[in-house]
């Protein structure tokens, strides 16, 4: 078992610390499925007011449902669709404050109220989303997409 001390006072120790954590659990190990269930476990355990967290993978040009925290999800987005379609489609992070008011939006859970969606991308090739959740209108901030950011980045290098 592992044990992280995370900062979750402060948001830019918590992302620093949790980025640390995601280093040290996946470093050495070459299974994606696992590099991908333990990060999501991380970011379910140690980032607050979140109700689904966790990975849709990039397989013949659509989202497939990966591992994850939470509800049981929805298993296929087509490229465009809802906001992990568009992170997808635009290699773009998309941070909703109001998922209701997003065009297009998948409600795979109803609590949803608000979502952080940033791709893993490497060498320009979409290897999946990194998908955050909250019940809280509003919950994700510029902070948080710089923070799961340099988490996707990490993880490109591990899931790829």
């Amino acid at each position: 078992m592992y044990q992280f001390d995370i900062d979750t006072a402060d948001k830019a120790a918590l992302y620093r610390d949790l980025l640390a954590a995601v280093d040290a659990i996946t470093s050495g190990e070459p299974d994606p499925v696992a590099n991908m269930a333990n990060a999501a476990a991380l970011l379910w355990e140690y980032l607050p007011e979140l109700n689904w967290a966790g990975f849709y993978r990039a397989v013949d040009g659509e989202l497939v449902l990966g591992p994850f925290q939470g509800k049981a999800a929805c298993i296929r987005i087509a490229f465009g669709k809802g906001v992990c379609g568009a992170a997808a489609a635009t290699l773009q992070s998309q941070v909703v404050a109001d998922v209701h008011a997003f065009p297009g939006h998948i409600a795979c859970d109803a609590a949803s109220a608000s979502e952080l969606v940033v791709p893993v991308v490497q060498d320009g090739r979409l290897l999946g989303v990194i998908d955050l959740d909250s019940p809280v209108a509003g919950r994700f901030d510029d902070a948080d997409r710089v923070g799961v950011e340099a988490i996707a980045a990490l993880l490109a290098t591990r899931i790829g």
